[in-house]
């Protein structure tokens, strides 16, 4: 009985109806011939809610399965998938109510569908997670309601369902082609001019039309008669890593997710090219101190250990300390490796305080700095003034614009590479940066 109650709801219409029985009876105090017919209505409805409950209560009624991936993917959207069989023999109406994890702060799903007796249907949408970590959904919650539209009853299924939200390997996957295609040519990617070639001899092969003329091995084309080209490849294990900034410079967000989210993605998709192109990969993180520290490695199993430590990777966003990271990367790493540094700045002195440390990595290393655009400070350079306000936080922000532009170039004039990228395009550039430098043999 009392899961009886608990389960029953009464629809807007009964309400409706309700209330305007009660309105026939009070105009019936006025004509009495009124009364008799407001008395056989209320028996009508009675009967009406009666057979409607009735309906709803026989047997088992609705079964539903939510139905979750083994993980979510962060700043993606992920399926979820909700199998339904209805038991009734007539045709009812759904309404879906998901209870969602708290950390998309949503209260208000609802989702509508029909569905005919005896028969099974699945129905999907999709969650946008913008934190890594583990997400917890609550009951998946049906109502469901007959023709009439009286009553409803709850069904209610699979409470305290666990998913957790890993860094982006949607992401990684989209931009898997890069490492099978050389040519880069698809839309949204830059091709890359080859400077020369890397010394790293293939084999000989017979030239055909399109060859770099300056590889042709003139003692093979003596001996077989036939033009021969030195035929060279990309250098392979080569040292690469992925330095994560896990300070406060990382927190701000930008479409709600942090730019250390957006660090962490990247890192992984770069990652799994670097592995495909049969370079080593490692990545570390550090603030105040360096944690995760991940060596160098070409096995295929190493980037599921960097997958694994990059979701779990945690901080307090405290002040960086790049003195710490340079002594660690000079006892742990002492092989001339290429590394990816994510960091940002914001003005020019914070790159002034930094400078001496990124020199003495460069000394060493191949070190290219990821730093970040600020987009809202350039959709309100682009916005049109209406004030002397408005001008002068314009002003302010194209200095901070110019700042960033000053930061890149400074960089350059003291041999670091430098990438500065919107935080959507970071993943794309840092990929391109990376093939560059191979097709460049910088490194």
């Amino acid at each position: 009985m009392i899961g009886f109650i608990k389960n029953t709801y009464f629809t807007t219409r009964f309400f409706y109806v309700f209330f305007g029985l009660g309105i026939i009876f009070f105009a019936s105090f006025w004509w009495n011939f009124i009364y008799a017919f407001a008395w056989i209505l209320v028996l009508i409805f009675t009967l009406l809610v009666l057979a409607d409950f009735t309906a709803l209560f026989t047997g088992k009624g609705i079964l539903a399965e939510r139905i979750l991936p083994e993980k979510f993917s962060n700043s993606d959207e992920n399926p979820v998938n909700i199998s339904i069989l209805s038991e009734y023999i007539f045709q009812t109406k759904l309404e879906i109510i998901e209870e969602l994890p708290i950390q998309f702060q949503k209260r208000d799903f609802l989702k509508t569908i029909f569905i005919s007796g005896k028969e099974k249907t699945k129905t999907r949408y999709f969650l946008k997670p913008v934190e890594r970590g583990e997400y917890i959904f609550g009951k998946l919650n049906i109502y469901a309601s007959t023709k009439l539209r009286l009553a409803k009853r709850r069904f209610s299924f699979q409470d305290q369902q666990k998913v957790k939200v890993y860094p982006s390997f949607i992401q990684m996957r989209k931009y898997d082609f890069l490492a099978i295609d050389n040519r880069i040519s698809q839309i949204g990617l830059k091709k890359i001019r080859r400077i020369g070639h890397t010394m790293e001899f293939e084999q000989i092969k017979e030239y055909v039309s399109g060859d770099d003329i300056r590889t042709i091995n003139w003692k093979a084309t003596a001996k077989r008669g036939d033009l021969m080209v030195n035929q060279f490849q990309d250098e392979k294990s080569q040292p690469v890593y992925s330095i994560i900034n896990t300070g406060r410079v990382m927190k701000m967000p930008f479409e709600n997710l942090k730019l250390l989210d957006y660090a962490i993605n990247s890192a992984l998709a770069f990652s799994n090219i670097a592995l495909k192109k049969n370079d080593k990969v490692g990545m570390l993180t550090y603030a105040n101190k360096v944690e995760n520290f991940l060596p160098a490695k070409n096995r295929k199993t190493h980037l599921n250990l960097i997958l694994e430590t990059l979701y779990n990777i945690d901080t307090r966003f405290l002040d960086s300390d790049l003195g710490l990271l340079y002594a660690h990367l000079r006892k742990k790493i002492t092989r001339r490796s290429l590394i990816f540094l994510y960091t940002n700045f914001e003005h020019i002195n914070s790159l002034n305080r930094q400078l001496p440390y990124l020199k003495a990595i460069a000394k060493k290393h191949l070190l290219v700095v990821v730093f970040f655009k600020n987009t809202e400070l350039e959709k309100l350079i682009r916005k049109e003034a209406e004030g002397i306000s408005e001008i002068y936080d314009q002003t302010i922000a194209r200095e901070f614009e110019n700042d960033k532009h000053e930061i890149q170039l400074k960089l350059h004039k003291n041999g670091i590479q430098a990438i500065l990228t919107t935080p959507q395009n970071l993943t794309i550039n840092t990929i391109n940066k990376y093939l560059e430098l191979k097709s460049r043999g910088l490194l």
